[in-house]
Formats: C-alpha cells, structure tokens, sequence
C-alpha cells in the first residue's frame, strides 16, 4: 500500500506532483496539509496530526488527532500510517517556511519506526529513508547522506564506507555511485539524498 502525506509547507513543484501524484496512493493531510492539498484539486483521505491548524469544518468526519506533542505531525503521521500497513510513503509539501521545520523533516524520518519506505521527492532529488532494520540497495549516479550517529556501510561508491562510525556531517556529501548498485546500510537511521 502506497500513501502521500502532504504538509502545510510549500507546494510541491510540477515534478514532484507529476511523479509523486500519477502513483496510485492514498493522500493523507498532515495537519493543514489537507487544506493545502484540497486547494490544488487533491481529493484528500484523511486528515493526521494534533488538529491545530487545519479548517476542521471542512473535513468533519475525516479527522485522526494525533495528540503527542512530544513529536511533529508528520514524524506521528509516518508513525501512524507504518501502523495501518502503508508499505510505501512520499511526503510532499514539506518544504518553505520556517528553516526549522527543514530540518525537522528529516528529524521526523529518524523518529519513526522501520516498516516502511519513506521518501521525500525534491524538484531536483529524493530524499530516502534507510532505516537499520530495512537496509537497503539504491541505484544512484550520485548520493549524499546525512545520519543519526550509528555506523555505516556504503558500497558500490567512489568512497566507500566500512562501518565506521558517522554522525550528521558533510562527510557523506557529494559520493558518487560507479554506475551500478549502491548498497547502504547502518545500525541507525540514515537519510540519504540522491539527485535526479
């Protein structure tokens, strides 16, 4: 099963909507994503998150509240839709606004449970999510990666990584796949970025 959460970022650039909107998947609105989504013509499953900021007339009878508001509406949307079965999520809408949330986006790819592929389609890349009970193999011409502190594998690359141990740095940036698979792997949650 396949979904889109879209946030109450930015709209989606016409790429990330050609390639993210002609899947078949369900879209769920983090928050006041749902009203963002409705407002380009998305019909819109359901509404997730803590309810604060999204027209609540507008989606009675379509509303989740996610109260914890120990974690963001999305990093408990991912959360709550890995616990409905979804096997595949691309967040869109996550971008503009606040500089915080930015990073918070990928903070909220650390804090949910494996489970499921978690993306983040960019106009010019896609961020992926690995998580350390997924692994995963990824075909790139060229990756960049950015992780919890764990240790990790990369194989298949111009600079090849062998367990060591990495924190968020710019150590992973700019690695260059050799024309065939890339392996990546660590005991903690990794983000990688990969162009194109």
């Amino acid at each position: 099963m396949r979904a889109i959460l879209w946030c109450n970022g930015s709209a989606p650039g016409a790429v990330v909507m050609d390639r993210v909107l002609e899947q078949n998947a369900d879209v769920f609105g983090v928050d006041g994503g749902a009203d963002k989504a409705a407002e380009k013509g998305i019909v819109v499953k359901e509404v997730l998150g803590d309810l604060d900021s999204v027209d609540l007339s507008r989606w009675s009878g379509k509303t989740t509240e996610l109260p914890n508001q120990d974690s963001s509406d999305l990093a408990k949307s991912i959360e709550e839709l890995i616990g409905r079965g979804y096997e595949e999520i691309d967040i869109v809408g996550a971008g503009g606004g606040s500089s915080s949330h930015i990073l918070g986006n990928w903070a909220a790819l650390c804090d949910a449970p494996g489970g499921a592929k978690v993306s983040i389609p960019h106009n010019d890349s896609v961020t992926v999510r690995v998580h350390p009970d997924e692994g995963g193999i990824i075909t790139a011409v060229s990756l960049d990666s950015a992780v919890e502190k764990c240790k990790v594998w990369i194989s298949g690359s111009r600079w090849e990584i062998k367990g060591e141990e990495m924190a968020m740095s710019t150590r992973g940036m700019s690695n260059r796949g050799l024309g065939q698979m890339v392996s990546i792997s660590g005991d903690g949650v990794l983000a990688v970025l990969i162009p194109g």
